[in-house]
């Protein structure tokens, strides 16, 4: 069977020189590449395997890559990175697009954990840039415009309010509000404000250590943000975010991706779970989910999830299985809101406290029929030291696809 007969199929899981790979049509015309390579390759030989079959399925699919996530050990990046662009020489794809490489340790120790890519046809997209460096892509779908911006961080070289600052005490909240300064200007400067972000993306060096401080100073922004709800506010403005445990190699304090929607008030929404305290009620900005129709499907974010109760408490500390469960279970009263299941899932990262925790969790999946989940499982933090897993996800739901009797919700 051939990749196109592959694609043709909606969702496929394929095995091609031993890299496992899922590609899902996400409707309106987008697409879902994850990838795994297989514990037993070299880092070199498993990223060129990756990336050579990434890049076939978008030559044949006329297709750019909008946002690309890389999860894997630090130590394996130079590689990576040198496979990532050797593979994808040629295709409709600038050498220098950006790209987030952060580190989710593989369950097996070292080397590259998984490729997330999300793909949109090869016309009206664009490179976001900032001090003539490339931070984002921009496209437009079926009338409305989308930009994604990767890998800011409030310490970096060049710019105007550049820092360059330790990572003890102060510095980190620093770094926060410089961060996402940085994220809104330059979606200013694309025509857009973070009103218009409905994901977001953080990835936080030593999150055990500083988490209450980092959400503070989240806090503090996006209420000059004007994002943040007041008391008795039923309007939900925040986005859908995941917060994770992650190390870049410049050693910054923390790291961030985001995808904002232009007019976004006309085709997106924010949701709450009903299974669960909204986060912002226990100091964390984001909501639940965010949905965003885009042509004839809707495309829902769910934020990073783990087992956690109505009322904002941790559940089944030190048990591993019962929290892989409640988070099945809450991933999966959030999405039936909007009449999706577990199985509409096309793109989803799987956080485990500890590598042995990766096989339980395939074990569990499979048990729900998500054998095929598409997924990439690393070895990180969870926000709370006794939260050992959290999962995010991306989904999609089509007309007619629908859960029967499950209807819409509205904030």
């Amino acid at each position: 069977m051939n990749v196109k007969t592959l694609l043709d199929m909606g969702k496929s899981n394929y095995s091609r020189d031993h890299a496992s790979f899922h590609v899902s049509d996400a409707g309106g015309n987008q697409m879902f590449l994850v990838a795994c390579p297989p514990r037993d390759e070299t880092v070199q030989r498993a990223s060129l395997s990756v990336y050579r079959q990434i890049a076939e399925i978008l030559i044949d699919r006329e297709m750019e890559i909008v946002h690309e996530r890389i999860f894997g050990t630090l130590s394996a990046e130079s590689m990576v990175m040198e496979a990532r662009n050797e593979s994808l020489h040629g295709c409709l794809y600038p050498g220098d697009s950006p790209v987030t490489y952060v580190e989710g340790n593989p369950p097996w120790g070292d080397g590259l954990a998984g490729v997330i890519i999300r793909a949109v046809p090869a016309e009206d997209v664009w490179t976001i840039r900032d001090s003539r460096m490339p931070y984002g892509r921009g496209w437009r779908l079926d009338g409305v415009t989308y930009l994604a911006l990767q890998n800011i961080q409030g310490m970096y070289a060049g710019g105007e309010g550049a820092v360059k600052s330790s990572l003890s005490g102060v510095a980190r909240p620093l770094q926060t509000r410089l961060m996402l300064e940085r994220a809104e200007r330059i979606l200013r400067e694309n025509g857009a404000s973070y009103k218009d972000v409905v994901r977001t993306w953080f990835y936080v060096s030593d999150i055990l250590g500083w988490y209450a401080a980092f959400n503070k100073a989240r806090n503090e922004k996006y209420g000059e943000f004007g994002i943040m709800p007041g008391p008795g506010d039923r309007e939900l403005l925040l986005p859908a975010s995941t917060g994770i445990q992650g190390v870049t190699q410049s050693g910054a304090a923390c790291a961030m991706d985001l995808i904002a929607v232009l007019n976004s008030e006309n085709c997106t929404r924010k949701l709450s779970n009903p299974s669960q305290l909204d986060a912002f009620r226990y100091g964390s900005a984001f909501s639940r989910a965010s949905v965003v129709r885009n042509g004839s499907a809707d495309f829902i974010e769910v934020s990073g999830t783990a087992a956690i109760d109505e009322h904002g408490v941790s559940l089944y500390p030190g048990n591993i299985r019962a929290q892989i469960d409640c988070t099945f279970d809450k991933v999966q009263t959030l999405l039936a809101q909007e009449g999706a299941e577990l199985k509409d899932i096309c793109s989803a990262t799987v956080f485990v406290k500890q590598s042995g925790f990766a096989e339980i969790f395939y074990e569990m999946a499979a048990a729900r029929g998500l054998e095929d989940l598409p997924c990439v499982c690393v070895v990180a933090d969870v926000c709370r030291e006794e939260l050992l897993f959290e999962m995010d996800a991306e989904a999609v739901v089509k007309p007619g696809t629908k859960v029967q009797g499950a209807g819409n919700s509205s904030e």
